[in-house]
């Protein structure tokens, strides 16, 4: 990979990263704001603006940083599997962007669907929902924050695998260093 190029798929992974990470924030404060209120049409509105833009914004992000972190992973010295740090962020993106999927696009259809039921059980409904919708958030912003973390501090050192690279006769830790 040229350096251009790296650069150009680093800058692609560092800025969909953050905008996951702005799209949780906002789907707390969307979370938050339905957990508060009482008016059954705020909540209804919080829960169909998450059903409708979150869970395409989030696979949309969650599929381009995990997109450009392979291929940074592939075309430089630190590989998919090489280091403990990149394994771990890989693992985190893959739950995070099946989560989305299978967990998080039937809840929030749910939950718009039961906000958009008012009646007389709606405000005892409303407590359970709002609770579910709130962790998804949670979990996510902190794995990714952790992912950042281990980006910037890459932590634990190589792999089994990673050891057995740098050891290939001809290659050291410095050569690897110059090639990626």
């Amino acid at each position: 990979m040229t350096r251009e190029m790296r650069k150009f798929v680093l800058l692609t992974h560092v800025l969909s990263s953050v905008s996951w990470i702005g799209v949780d924030l906002v789907m707390a404060v969307l979370s938050f704001r339905g957990l508060a209120s009482d008016d059954p049409q705020t909540v209804a509105t919080a829960y169909g603006a998450l059903a409708m833009f979150c869970v395409p914004l989030l696979l949309t992000l969650g599929l381009l940083s995990l997109a450009s972190g392979v291929t940074l992973g592939l075309g430089t010295r630190f590989g998919l599997v090489r280091y403990w740090w990149v394994a771990t962020k890989l693992v985190i993106s893959l739950l995070l962007t099946t989560l989305v999927l299978v967990a998080l696009r039937p809840t929030l259809g749910d939950a718009a669907v039961e906000v958009a039921t008012v009646d007389a059980t709606l405000p005892d409904r409303l407590s359970e929902v709002s609770t579910n919708m709130l962790f998804p958030p949670i979990v996510s912003t902190s794995l990714l924050l952790f992912a950042a973390w281990l980006s910037v501090y890459k932590p634990w050192g190589p792999t089994a695998y990673g050891r057995r690279f740098l050891r290939v006769p001809g290659r050291s830790a410095d050569s690897a260093k110059l090639t990626g």
